[in-house]
């Protein structure tokens, strides 16, 4: 049987992200983001859900380094359950989003990017501000055949 766990999600964060290293040396963050609903009566406020995110090693970096409390963020990444025994025996339940790739969401007062930003992608993030003057393409004349 075929499986597929895949969450994206665009909110704000409740908090600002801090960067903490496992005994072994692994980065990791956690933070929360809010994420409004899509629709509500007309009568109540907009109402938000609280979305906990975990990132790890340069994901986690990438995201202490760029993002602060309120600003927006895309998240792509999977559904995690995971349990413990508290202090005073009761098991709890935890249901968290780990981040495969985070990018920058809207920016509300519609500003340009700055160039530090991009998306991370497990690897090195990537300028959102490339030129296309910068990409290694190759013209082509109307009498060339095309490739395919």
């Amino acid at each position: 049987m075929a499986s597929l766990n895949k969450v994206i999600l665009m909110g704000n964060l409740t908090a600002d992200p801090e960067l903490k290293t496992t005994p072994s040396g692994i980065s990791v963050t956690s933070f929360s983001i809010a994420v409004g609903r899509r629709f509500a009566k007309e009568t109540d406020e907009v109402k938000a859900d609280f979305i906990n995110i975990v990132c790890w090693r340069g994901t986690a970096e990438f995201v202490t380094k760029y993002f602060s409390k309120g600003r927006s963020i895309v998240v792509v990444g999977e559904l995690q359950t995971r349990s413990y025994t508290a202090q005073d025996g009761s098991k709890r339940y935890i249901t968290e989003v780990v981040a495969n790739e985070v990018t920058f969401g809207a920016s509300s007062s519609g500003a340009q990017r700055e160039k530090s930003e991009g998306t991370y992608y497990g690897g090195e993030p990537i300028s959102s501000q490339a030129k296309v003057s910068d990409a290694n393409f190759e013209e082509l004349s109307a009498e060339d055949d095309l490739p395919f």
